[in-house]
């Protein structure tokens, strides 16, 4: 019997995903729920899992875009399972070390063919504006090969020592979906950035003091993100607008702060959110935070745990950034940035001293949002990261860490 594996929907609205990596080959035998291809939608990268054991026929190729509910393989339950284990996968194919040890192939030989440019092949040479015979083809018999004609580099002098190849490679369509989101956002809102400065040295003491128990009681770390959250809230709540979105000629507000979360993962920038916010103690936000962090970096990560949000806050100081101005994060109306923290000369109490200071950013819609809501937004979260015990601790600190 032939089952037809057909592409599952990976959330709602989604209409097509990308074959990003077949993790088996044409003519394998896959055990049932093996994971047998990497497929990426616009919100994330997926493992498709073989729903049979059987011999498998691929039905398409990597890159291919392919519709929700269209057949992509093959399996032939009825196929006898071969001797030993199921085959290998691409990642335990003999590496290029092994293939080097292996008897080298006899010499190219000389045909017809040799030097010939395939139809593709020909196109591109003759927009780079190279001959034919200034390339070798590493096809069948020495025939010229698109992949040849897009390596070719053209002949403009005597160049230096090193390498001067490049690489033509399809984004994934991950990318490729962020890249019009992005583009999207400049051209339909009405975006500006208000900043600010935080001096970060209470928190600073706050941490040094307590950062040990807190992480010894419950084994995850004090970091800022959980102060972050904590004043983003506190501010979204006090300037509700912040916490809105415009739906064609309405706006939309919300009674709660899902707070999305900018993190680095393997296929790129992912975006999980924490829900419920303003019910998160310091702990609360810590934890979720780790586990939405692994889960992305593992590509773990789910569409729905993605889905979402009112408000975002990115942390380029991670990285480096001084000073950014972040994109929001469609559909919503305003994203903060943090930055790094560096030591600085600052005006306290009539005296110069030096104090760890980072630069914030809010970038916003302006359609939605007015320069009162923007900088009160902003200054109310400098102000509670500057008086934290107060403002998010209730003067209880060991109360508000749970310690």
């Amino acid at each position: 019997m032939i089952l037809e594996m057909k592409v599952p929907s990976p959330g709602e609205s989604i209409t097509e995903v990308e074959i990003a990596t077949w993790l088996v080959e044409d003519g394998d035998y896959v055990e049932k729920d093996q994971p047998i291809a990497e497929v990426d939608s616009d919100k994330a990268t997926l493992e498709l899992p073989a729903e049979e054991s059987g011999v498998i026929t691929l039905k398409a190729e990597e890159g291919d875009a392919v519709a929700v509910g269209a057949v992509v393989c093959l399996i032939d339950m009825d196929a006898p399972k071969p001797d030993g284990s199921s085959a290998p996968k691409k990642e335990s194919q003999p590496t290029k070390a092994k293939e080097a040890e292996a008897p080298k192939a006899e010499a190219v030989k000389e045909t017809y063919a040799t030097g010939t440019a395939s139809p593709a092949a020909k196109k591109v040479l003759a927009e780079k504006g190279i001959s034919a015979s200034e390339i070798k083809g590493t096809g069948k018999d020495g025939r010229i090969t698109k992949e040849d004609a897009l390596k070719a580099v053209p002949s403009m002098g005597t160049p230096g020592a090193g390498s001067r190849g490049s690489e033509r490679k399809k984004l994934s369509m991950l990318r490729r979906k962020v890249a019009q989101r992005l583009v999207s956002v400049k051209n339909e809102t009405a975006m500006l950035t208000t900043f600010n400065e935080v001096n970060m040295q209470p928190i600073f003491d706050l941490r040094k003091q307590y950062k040990e128990d807190f992480k010894t009681k419950h084994g995850v770390g004090l970091g800022f993100m959980s102060f972050f959250t904590k004043a983003v809230v506190r501010a979204l709540q006090m300037y509700p607008e912040v916490n809105s979105m415009i739906d064609d000629d309405y706006k939309v507000s919300y009674d709660f702060q899902d707070i999305s979360i900018a993190v680095s993962g393997p296929k790129g920038l992912m975006v999980p959110v924490i829900r419920n916010a303003e019910n998160l103690t310091f702990r609360g936000v810590e934890s979720e935070v780790k586990r939405l962090a692994l889960r992305a970096r593992d590509g773990q990560i789910t569409v729905d745990e993605m889905t979402g949000g009112t408000f975002t806050i990115t942390n380029g100081g991670v990285f480096g950034s001084m000073l950014s101005t972040p994109i929001i994060n469609p559909p919503q109306s305003a994203i903060l940035g943090m930055h790094n923290i560096v030591n600085r000369p600052m005006a306290v109490d009539g005296q110069v001293v030096i104090q760890p200071i980072m630069y914030v950013a809010l970038s916003y819609d302006h359609r939605i949002i007015d320069g009162r809501e923007s900088v009160g937004f902003l200054v109310a979260v400098k102000e509670a990261l500057e008086n934290p015990i107060e403002i998010l601790m209730d003067n209880n600190p060991t109360k508000a860490l749970e310690l």
